[in-house]
């Protein structure tokens, strides 16, 4: 006997129908199915009694590559009806497609991803047609509501059509060809009994040409070995890759086409009820099921308009030429009767793609009641991979399996409450949803030393758990793998790469972290931005320094980030050029270098000299930024001086004056960021002048400077000047008021020149407008008699 092949639109009730109907009629001695070859010892688990829909979960992780995808089945999957009809009907069932782990499935989350957008230009043909809309329409129009009298042979007319115009790739051509031996292998081993292979249409006009003819000898004329007992080989994964499969609950709304779902039909919980009742059925169904929601919602809908929705859907079944009320007769009855508004965007039904924002309220509930909220559960039985058992072991030693409404308040200076705070953010870093933490430390020297993490919806939990296991046996090393690769993703983020930073020692990443090491290492050195990376540093250095609870001070996988980001950042300071203004992300990270230098040297491959000189080169480039010119100036201050450099503050001020005061503010902005005792002396101290000891004071200069400028300049400079006074705090800045008080002989309080009754700019503009028509008022001889 041949073997019998049927394509299959995957998650198609019609089609589910048909491999029924064919294995009681055909009763095979082999139903052969797409589907993941390394499950085929296990399809008695797969088989036990869960309540679908679920999903084959596959993951491989190697050095270079990591890759995870699913295979995902409900009552209505014909792939599911195969199995379930066949083990029924006495036949041997296999699974024939290669590991999800295999290159052919590269790019692929879903192995049942259709191959719709390779054969667009045949169905778009078809739609034009049959005058619809969608492929989805269409498919609806040729094989949901139409009789299953014929159905075979309008499937195998549709898929022959399709794949006519249609070049498989690469991946597809090696698992059609893996395919092909399995159906060999099953004709041999059949005698004189039938074969049934179910696939996606896609595949069965490749695999009837495949098997057709060629040599069946012992490596099955196709390239793929055989073993002992007549059948393909499962390939293997490679030494040293790590790659598994487990079932994991799915659900309608990963399953819906509208939340972005790649295969298959649309609208699962629309199907699910046409599969149960068939189409009048749930059509009756549908259109009940979006008034309650609708009401429920305080929408709007009367009896009448229920009554005009079901007219309108008898009505366009009827025009449309459907046997059965389809799917798009039912919904458009329904949008017809309850919108009456303008609709800004086509209805979501009409083409692909998931449910946009500001959609109208009935076309939301429409879609919601067509996806279904069904959520599937795997029998008690179900094997599930190591983590899930690891995980709740240390849930339960660490008193931390509560009941859904538990609350934890966590006292991080407490050893046991520490772990519990490790285990739940490893949880969190791996996505695993039921607890978030609500309170808690910011950043590595937050000085807060408590957390509370309340209870979140956890549904999804156990799929999380299962698809987590792709990650590592146990919950450290998979935390550890997961941050590995967010870490590896995040190479051109900076503000990522301190999350994932911090993250790391929330999970208590040190003593099992090497890979985490090198990659945090080598995303630093390729940052290309200053201001983020100095986020970065700053967040390293203070955990190297501070910290007192995580056990990260003096660590060395802060040590080795703090010198790679420092020597990063300094080389990216020098190359700077620029614009006006203050950038102050980039101020903060010449901050963050200069405390790096000052605190941790021993860390660094750059010493103190030639970071002092490289900022007394980027002070003096005409090219760099002004701001970053005056940092690096402050810089080389805090640093001190280098062979054949000076820094005279006063003098350096005068120079950048001579350009403006814009420029003059926004260098000093630089300079204040980085170097306020530096360069201003301990004003009000020692001498009495201000000086801090004898020295000529910055601010005496600066009050020189300003006093002399003429009220235009002044006016326009003071926001830059502003600006930059603002790094002082404000006992600084009360001794520098005090110090222009006394330059002046005044005597008074320093706060009234600190708080005035309005903004200081607001009443430098009144001012300036007061003298504009002043002068006006003069200019005409209007001015008011004494």
């Amino acid at each position: 006997m041949s073997a019998v092949f049927l394509g299959v639109r995957h998650h198609s009730p019609a089609c589910a129908r048909l491999v029924e109907r064919t294995i009681e009629e055909l009763r095979p001695a082999q139903v052969l199915v797409e589907g993941p070859a390394e499950m085929n010892g296990r399809l008695d688990e797969l088989l036990l009694g869960h309540e679908l829909p679920v999903a084959v979960f596959s993951h491989y992780r190697d050095r270079q590559r990591a890759a995870t995808s699913w295979a995902p089945l409900c009552d209505y999957s014909p792939e599911w009806v195969a199995l379930r009809a066949g083990r029924v009907a006495g036949a041997e069932v296999r699974f024939i497609d290669l590991p999800a782990w295999h290159p052919a499935f590269a790019e692929r989350a879903n192995r049942y991803a259709d191959a719709e957008a390779r054969y667009e230009e045949a169905t778009e043909r078809l739609c034009r047609h049959f005058a619809v809309d969608s492929s989805d329409a269409l498919w609806d129009r040729l094989f949901e509501v139409e009789p299953d009298d014929g159905l075979a042979e309008r499937l195998d007319a549709y898929f022959e059509l399709v794949r006519g115009d249609a070049e498989a790739d690469t991946g597809d051509r090696a698992r059609e060809s893996y395919m092909a031996a399995w159906v060999r292998a099953a004709v041999d081993a059949a005698g004189d009994r039938p074969v049934l292979v179910v696939t996606g249409g896609f595949h069965r006009p490749a695999l009837r040409a495949l098997t057709g003819s060629g040599d069946r000898d012992g490596a099955g004329g196709d390239g793929w070995e055989r073993g002992a007992d007549g059948w393909p080989l499962v390939p293997a994964p490679p030494d040293g890759a790590m790659a598994g499969s487990f079932l994991v609950p799915y659900s309608f709304r990963q399953l819906d086409a509208f939340a972005g779902y790649q295969s298959g039909m649309p609208s699962p919980g629309y199907y699910q009820q046409v599969w149960e009742t068939g189409p009048e059925a749930a059509a009756d169904g549908l259109l009940r099921m979006v008034v309650e929601r609708l009401r429920a919602r305080k929408f709007p809908v009367s009896t009448a308009d229920l009554i005009a929705a079901r007219s309108l859907a008898q009505g366009l079944t009827a025009l449309r030429g459907h046997p059965r009320p389809a799917r798009i007769d039912v919904l458009d009855g329904l949008a017809g009767a309850l919108i009456t508004d303008d609709l800004d965007r086509p209805l979501p039904w009409t083409g692909r793609g998931t449910l946009t924002a500001g959609a109208h309220p009935a076309v939301v509930e429409m879609v919601a009641a067509c996806g279904g909220d069904r959520t599937g559960r795997l029998h008690p039985g179900t094997p599930a991979p190591p983590l899930v058992h690891d995980v709740a072991a240390q849930l339960a030693g660490l008193a931390l399996d509560g009941g859904p409404e538990a609350t934890y308040r966590l006292d991080l200076t407490d050893a046991a409450d520490l772990e519990r705070s490790r285990v739940l953010h490893r949880l969190r870093v791996l996505g695993i949803p039921g607890r978030a933490r609500t309170a808690g430390p910011a950043h590595g020297v937050d000085p807060v030393f408590t957390e509370r993490w309340e209870a979140q919806p956890a549904v999804g939990r156990e799929a999380a758990l299962v698809e987590a296991g792709a990650y590592g046996a146990t919950l450290a090393e998979a935390a550890a793998v997961a941050l590995t690769e967010r870490t590896r993703a995040a190479a051109a983020e900076a503000d990522r790469l301190a999350g994932a930073l911090f993250d790391a020692v929330l999970c208590g990443m040190d003593g099992f972290s090497d890979q985490l090491l090198g990659e945090l290492s080598a995303c630093v050195s390729e940052l290309s931005i200053a201001g983020p990376l100095g986020d970065v540093l700053a967040t390293a250095l203070g955990l190297w320094r501070h910290d007192r609870v995580f056990g990260m001070a003096r660590g060395p996988l802060l040590g080795t980030v703090i010198d790679g980001a420092t020597e990063r950042l300094l080389w990216l300071l020098e190359g700077a050029r620029g614009s006006s203004g203050v950038d102050f992300s980039r101020l903060r990270a010449v901050v963050a270098v200069r405390d790096t230098v000052l605190h941790a040297p021993e860390l660094l491959s750059v010493t103190r000299e030639t970071a002092a000189a490289i900022a007394w080169r980027i002070a003096g480039d005409p090219e760099a930024p002004i701001d970053l010119r005056g940092a690096a100036f402050g810089l080389h201050s805090s640093l001190g001086q280098v062979p054949g450099t000076a820094g005279d503050p006063a003098e350096a001020v005068r120079t950048v004056a001579r350009a403006g005061t814009d420029v003059l503010g926004d260098w000093l902005a630089g300079l204040f960021a980085l170097a306020r005792d530096e360069v201003t002396g301990a004003v009000g101290n020692d001498d009495g002048n201000g000086t801090g000891g004898g020295a000529e004071s910055l601010i005496d200069v600066l009050d020189g400077l300003v006093r002399a400028l003429p009220d235009d300049e002044f006016l326009s400079g003071l926001p830059a000047l502003r600006q930059a006074f603002a790094f002082f705090p404000p006992r600084e800045r009360d001794r520098i008021a005090g110090r222009l008080l006394e330059r002046r002989g005044v005597r008074g309080s320093s706060r009234s020149l600190l708080r005035t009754t309005a903004d200081p700019l607001l009443i430098a503009r009144a001012r300036a407008l007061e003298e504009s028509v002043s002068r006006l008022l003069a200019r005409y001889e209007l001015e008011a008699t004494p």
